[in-house]
């Protein structure tokens, strides 16, 4: 059985990342986003780990049709003044990056007693998110496989998907050269 978990993304590592491809989630402090944290699943693909982004449900994402690139995520419990499923949260498979060991670490979801109201808030969202995941863990990877496949096998039949996507040959290219080079840190350390 897959088993599937939510992953912290180094922020450095992102930052250099986004500097070679503008689709890589923003955490710029020019955004007023720097102290967000990126926060995904990772998935195997063509042998490299990828972390397709999990972000908040905002309002274009409630009316927006369903998409190969995007993922609703649900919490079938609660519903919404239509009597819908309440959206809570998305995952954004067009902005998946390759990413290594060196560069994540798993988020704890575990409720502690010091925890403030909101973290604990938060952290009870983040298990329902995750309990989503782990139930259409196939329904994840199939996806990413096939918009890795259409953004790089098959540009040309898909350039709307391509422009809103990450550059995904670019960034692994990218990414080996930072774990090559954190790697050379860590031994002349």
């Amino acid at each position: 059985m897959k088993v599937i978990d939510f992953y912290y993304i180094d922020l450095k590592y992102i930052r250099d990342l986004s500097k070679v491809d503008d689709n890589v989630m923003s955490i710029s402090p020019q955004r007023g986003k720097q102290k967000r944290p990126f926060v995904g699943v990772i998935v195997l693909l063509n042998g490299r780990r990828y972390c397709i982004p999990l972000t908040s449900p905002k309002f274009k994402f409630k009316t927006m049709k369903s998409q190969v690139d995007l993922l609703k995520i649900f919490d079938e419990s609660k519903k919404d003044d239509n009597g819908a499923p309440k959206l809570i949260g998305v995952l954004n498979i067009n902005n998946m990056i390759p990413v290594d060991e060196p560069f994540i670490s798993k988020v704890d979801l575990t409720i502690h007693d010091n925890d403030r109201s909101n973290i604990k808030v938060h952290k009870q969202l983040m298990q329902k998110q995750l309990r989503w995941c782990r139930a259409h863990v196939d329904t994840i990877e199939n996806r990413a496989n096939k918009v890795y496949d259409m953004v790089v096998n098959h540009p040309d039949k898909n350039c709307k998907l391509v422009r809103r996507s990450s550059k995904f040959i670019k960034l692994e290219i990218i990414a080996d050269k930072l774990e090559k080079k954190k790697y050379n840190m860590q031994i002349n350390t």
